[in-house]
This record gives C-alpha cells, structure tokens and sequence, in this order.
C-alpha cells in the first residue's frame, strides 16, 4: 500500500438482482423499478420494490430489489440468512454464479424459481483506477483490512475491484459488520506488507 488514506465501509443487506423478465414475471407485464436511494456506486440504486424469498426450510419477507436490470438474477444474502432459509450459498464474486444453488422469489404478481443464483457476496473493495493507483492495488489483488471501533477486526481475504465507473467504498455484509461493530460509512484502512508479515509471523 502507498497511501495512509482510509476507505469508507458500506454496509450490505440481503438483496436481489433482478432481470428484465423476471421483474414482469415479480410484478406484472411493463413494470419498471422505481428508484428511492442512489447506492454509492454510480448508476445503483435502491428500489421500492420488495420481494419474499422462499427456501427449503424457511422464508424472509420485504427483500429489496437493487437496480438497475441486470442480464441474471442474483440474489445475495448472509451466512445467517442461509441458515434460515436452509440454502447452502457458496461465497463468490457478485455475477459469478455458476453452480449455486437456486431459490423462489415471490412478487406482487407472481413467484418465480431461479436454478441459481443465490451466492453470499465475498467481501471487496471498489476503486477507480486512478484510486487503486493511489493504493498501490491491482485489479483481482488480495488485501488485509483493519477496522475501528470497540469491536476492531482485521479482514483477511478482502478482493480489490477496479472499474472506471466504480467508487471507492468496502462492501461487507451484515454479519461482517456486525462481528466488527461497523456502521455505514465508518472508516477501514488496507494494511501495508509490514503489517501483514508481523501478523503472519504471530
């Protein structure tokens, strides 16, 4: 790492992903998402729309939709979640969901069952490439993480993610946050070499 600059943490609640088809097949022929939060990577946003998620052994009701359409359904939840639902979610990178296994999405209008799709999202940071340049990180980089606070934590683990249109923010989900006592926007820093050899030699 080259710069002492700490990220801003985003908190991720369990969501969906939705598809052009499957949001008529959800919420009636025409349909559109409505917005009512822009996320803090460009062109995300949060919508009304909510959805009951359907699995062998349990459901949860009132899941947000996040848009815009995507070109495959995802639907990301927590280690926690999966013990509810009775799912075996893999942890992976959002859009690979290759393999796992599927659930029933139930809308206004009507249910629909995906093969796949149901992943815990692998915790990661988003930088543009002039930020990861600052960082000293690669796109696909493997990186430490130490949070603040009462309950601090080192994340291990942690994928950097380049993009010209991302913005620099970490993405962890509830149970992470909660294990770290981190609420939205607290501040984690990367760990340098330095850091991580005493820590390995520990």
């Amino acid at each position: 790492m080259t710069t002492t600059r700490k990220i801003p943490a985003g908190i991720s609640a369990r969501h969906v992903h939705v598809t052009e088809e499957h949001l008529k097949l959800l919420f009636g022929p025409g349909h559109k998402l409505t917005p009512i939060k822009d996320l803090t990577q460009p062109g995300q946003f949060a919508a009304d729309e909510r959805v009951t998620l359907v699995g062998p052994k349990g459901v949860i009701q009132r899941v947000r939709i996040l848009g815009p359409v995507r070109k495959a359904t995802q639907v990301e939840i927590s280690k926690t979640d999966c013990r509810a639902l009775g799912v075996s979610a893999p942890v992976r990178e959002s859009g690979s969901i290759e393999g796992t296994p599927g659930i029933v999405i139930v809308g206004p209008y009507g249910p629909v069952k995906i093969d796949q799709g149901v992943i815990v999202a692998k915790r990661h940071i988003h930088f543009t490439p002039e930020d990861a340049k600052e960082f000293g990180v690669k796109d696909g980089q493997i990186v430490m993480v130490k949070t603040e606070g009462e309950r601090p934590l080192i994340f291990d683990d942690v994928v950097a993610r380049v993009r010209e249109d991302f913005a620099l923010d970490m993405h962890l989900d509830t149970d992470e946050s909660n294990a770290a006592g981190l609420n939205q926007g607290d501040m984690v820093t990367i760990l340098d070499d330095a850091a991580i050899s005493a820590i390995r030699k520990a």
